[in-house]
């Protein structure tokens, strides 16, 4: 069954699995012919939700007995995991940025699997009549941003700086989950997420799209994943036609896009 695993369990996990006591009684796992059909932790850009929360049940359907637990949050903060060796089999994040700083952790080079457009996302029906990163900078418009340690923040930071606009935040947001969130609930008024991030928020938001600029989002096995078989099949998924199909329904781009 995929499971969510928070962020902050994932590191307390970290913490204790060193000293547990692996008791005389413990009950051996089943043995299976399939090296993938094992438990399986996947550390994931926020923005990844929806989409790998599908691919995660599509994959376990396809290696029975899989068990795969996803941990969702903003790049940064699955890279700072990783860094203080919270157990984790596979990384995916939204830039490569993000994955360099964790090179060494690797094991092997990490492969773009997807791209993502930026988005200006709005209430529903775009009441002020929002059509470019220019509107953003006007005076009674209330803008959420990520900040720029995110890779949407820096990417809406590259984007507005290419565009000569300068913007005054409301807040700025550790995921673009949470950029998302605060639109929905009216505490903002637009603020800068990728296309899926609109999609996925369905009638609750609108969203204007914005053109050329997208981030690539690379994955990779750990090199000291518990289960590394079952990190190298989870990647050969996501690279496959049906993994393809997959994040292409949710709104991302293919690899080869420009």
């Amino acid at each position: 069954m995929t499971r969510t695993l928070a962020p902050a369990l994932a590191l307390l996990l970290a913490l204790t699995a060193c000293g547990a006591d692996d008791g005389d009684g413990a009950a051996a796992p089943a043995a299976s012919s399939d090296p993938a059909a094992t438990a399986l932790t996947v550390f994931a850009a926020a923005s990844l939700t929806e989409s790998f929360t599908e691919l995660g049940e599509a994959y376990e359907a396809a290696h029975p007995g899989a068990d795969v637990t996803f941990s969702f949050a903003g790049s940064q903060a699955l890279v700072a995991q990783v860094q203080q060796g919270a157990p984790a089999d596979v990384l995916a994040t939204a830039d490569q940025r993000s994955v360099e700083a964790v090179a060494g952790e690797l094991a092997g080079s990490p492969q773009v699997f997807a791209k993502n457009q930026l988005a200006i996302v709005t209430e529903p029906g775009n009441p002020l009549g929002l059509t470019g990163l220019a509107d953003l900078a006007v005076a009674d418009v209330k803008v959420v941003l990520a900040d720029d340690s995110v890779p949407v923040g820096r990417a809406s930071a590259a984007a507005l700086e290419a565009a000569g606009v300068v913007v005054r935040p409301v807040s700025e947001e550790q995921d673009v989950k949470a950029v998302l969130q605060k639109v929905r609930l009216g505490e903002a008024d637009a603020g800068i997420v990728y296309v899926t991030d609109v999609r996925s928020a369905g009638d609750d938001v609108a969203g204007v799209q914005l053109p050329g600029v997208t981030n690539a989002y690379p994955l990779a096995a750990l090199a000291d994943a518990p289960h590394r078989a079952a990190a190298d099949a989870f990647v050969a998924f996501v690279l496959s036609a049906q993994g393809q199909a997959v994040l292409a329904s949710y709104g991302f781009l293919p690899p080869s896009a420009t």
